[in-house]
C-alpha cells in the first residue's frame, strides 16, 4: 500500500528528485515549496506534467519552512485531502560559501532557521497527527560533512547541518515508544546534478572575504575542483532519492543511511558515534530506545 508523504525543499535537487522516484514507486507525494505560483510556477508545471505522463500521484502544496502559518497550512490541506500522513521528508535546505569571519552572526541565524528550525516547524505542524496514529515514519536528508572530511569556507552550512543531524538523533529515541522510525539519509558532496554549489550564498562582509583571498586566493575554486576530481564517474545523484525510497518502502527503517561516492570518512565516524549512543542507552536503561 502506498503511503501519503511530504517532502520539504521540493522545487529542484534532491527533493524534486525524491518526489518522483517515491511517487514512482506507488506512493502519494507532496512536493513542499515555497511560492508555488510565482517563482517556483515552472517546478509546479513540470511536476503536473510528470504526474500525467507516468500515471502517478504528485501533488505540489505551497510550503515556506521558515513560517509556522506555511507549514501548519501545508499539513492542514495534505491531511484534509488524504485522510492521513505517513511520511515527513526534512530535504530543506540552503548552502553558503565564504570564509566563516566573513559572514555576519545574521547570517549564521538565517542559515540555521532554513535548515534546522525549518524542520522543527514542520514536525510542530505534523508530529500531533502521526503520535495519534501511533505510527509514521520522519526521514531527515543529512549530510556527511557533519562528521566526514571537511573542507574550509563552508562553516555556517556544516554547522546547520551538524546541529539538525543533532536534533534527529534526539528525535529518533523520543518518538520510537509512538510507533514513529526515524531515518537519517546522509549524502556526500555531489558536485553534479544538483545547484547545491551554484545557488550557494556569499558573505556580507566583501572586505572581510578580500583579506582572506591574500593567503586562500580561489581557494572554494580549488575546492570544487578537487571534489569534481574525488567524484567517480558513476555517481548519480539520483542515488539519494533511490535510497529514500528504499527506507520508506522498508518494515523496519535503517537509523542512518550513506549515499557518498567520494567515501570521506562520515560512515566511519557515524558507526562509532551511533554505537557509543546505543552503549549509553543500554547503561541508563534505555534499552527499547536502541
Amino acid at each position: 500500500m502506498g503511503k501519503v508523504i511530504v517532502v520539504t525543499g521540493a522545487s529542484s535537487g534532491f527533493g524534486a528528485l525524491a518526489v518522483r522516484s517515491l511517487a514512482l514507486a506507488g506512493h502519494t507525494v507532496y512536493a513542499g515549496m515555497r511560492e508555488t505560483t510565482g517563482r517556483n510556477a515552472t517546478a509546479v508545471a513540470d511536476l503536473g506534467t510528470f504526474g500525467a505522463d507516468n500515471d502517478v500521484s504528485v501533488h505540489a502544496v505551497e510550503l515556506d519552512v521558515q513560517s509556522q502559518e506555511s507549514a501548519d497550512a501545508a499539513i492542514a490541506f495534505i491531511v484534509a485531502e488524504q485522510g492521513r500522513l505517513d511520511v515527513i521528508v526534512h530535504n530543506a535546505g540552503h548552502m553558503v560559501t565564504g570564509p566563516a569571519e566573513a559572514f555576519t552572526p545574521e547570517q549564521y541565524a538565517a542559515l540555521y532557521d532554513v535548515n534546522v528550525l525549518g524542520t522543527q516547524r514542520v514536525n510542530r505542524a505534523a508530529l500531533p497527527l502521526l503520535r495519534a496514529q501511533h505510527s509514521g515514519h520522519v526521514v531527515w536528508v543529512g549530510s556527511s560533512s557533519t562528521r566526514g572530511g571537511t573542507p574550509p569556507y563552508l562553516a555556517p552550512y556544516f554547522a546547520a547541518k551538524a546541529a539538525m543531524d543533532a536534533v534527529a538523533v534526539s528525535y529518533r529515541a523520543e518518538l520510537l515508544r509512538f510507533g514513529i522510525d526515524t531515518t537519517i539519509v546522509v549524502p556526500g558532496a555531489f558536485t553534479h546534478g544538483t545547484n547545491h554549489f551554484a545557488h550557494s550564498g556569499t558573505p556580507s562582509d566583501g572586505d572581510v572575504a578580500k583579506a582572506y583571498e591574500e593567503f586562500y586566493p580561489g581557494l572554494m575554486e580549488q575546492v570544487g575542483a578537487r571534489l569534481a576530481e574525488l567524484e567517480p564517474p558513476w555517481a548519480s545523484v539520483s542515488a539519494v532519492a533511490e535510497a529514500i525510497v528504499d527506507v520508506v518502502g522498508s518494515d523496519e527503517p535503517p537509523f542512518r543511511v550513506h549515499i557518498d561516492p567520494s567515501n570521506d570518512g562520515a560512515e566511519v565516524v557515524n558507526a562509532v558515534a551511533d554505537r557509543v549512543r546505543s552503549e549509553f542507552l543500554r547503561r541508563v536503561g534505555l534499552e527499547d530506545l536502541v
